[in-house]
């Protein structure tokens, strides 16, 4: 896989267990395959800064994708809450956190790459809104893919580290890829009032999902 990190620093050498525990898949070096998406990470505060461009040998690398089956939009949701819990969540969004961690949490221990959605700011507030029980869980995987955010790939194992082989750095200009990613944020949060607009009468929501517990 050819990936992308966004940084103010030249990273050639990421280090294992380096980073915030409590990003969207807990410990680990964030990237992404679109060379787009890691310019704007890199210019996220009106700054000039680098995308980082590295290979990774996936051979023989236990990879999980939060995308694919078996696993399902709850999934995600129950790794995101587990680390990193949306601010402002009510107490039913708090119980409906510690439900789905409790019933829907996958087992990631032994992967060395995971696969996931981006947790933006907008999608933050997608998430905060399932759990507070005002959106649907289909409405929910709709939000999801608003706004174009694409997938982080997240290297958690030494092995996988030992595999990340740097290749080259892009210099990144703030004034595009920093209005870039504001632009992207709106549409999105826009996209999503039209859709949670429209009452899912018959849908799955959060509650419904604990009463059947």
């Amino acid at each position: 896989m050819i990936l992308w990190h966004g940084s103010s620093k030249i990273i050639k050498s990421p280090k294992y267990g380096l980073g915030n525990p409590h990003n969207d898949y807990g410990l680990g070096f964030y990237c992404t395959e679109s060379e787009e998406m890691a310019r704007e990470w890199a210019c996220a505060d009106k700054e000039n800064g680098f995308a980082n461009c590295y290979d990774l040998d996936t051979a023989g690398l236990r990879i999980c994708d939060l995308g694919k089956e078996p696993y399902d939009i709850l999934n995600w949701m129950a790794v995101l809450v587990d680390n990193r819990l949306p601010g402002n969540t009510s107490s039913m969004g708090k119980a409906g956190a510690e439900f789905l961690i409790e019933k829907h949490l996958p087992d990631l221990t032994g992967f060395d790459v995971i696969i996931g959605k981006r947790a933006d700011d907008s999608y933050f507030t997608f998430a905060r809104a399932f759990l507070n029980n005002t959106i649907s869980v289909r409405q929910l995987s709709e939000a999801m893919e608003l706004g174009d955010l694409g997938e982080q790939v997240v290297i958690k194992s030494k092995k996988a580290f030992e595999r990340l082989k740097f290749v080259r750095y892009e210099e990144t200009h703030w004034r595009r890829y920093f209005y870039d990613r504001i632009n992207r944020d709106k549409k999105a949060r826009s996209d999503y009032r039209t859709l949670a607009g429209v009452a899912d009468i018959d849908g799955v929501f959060i509650r419904d999902l604990m009463r059947d517990r």
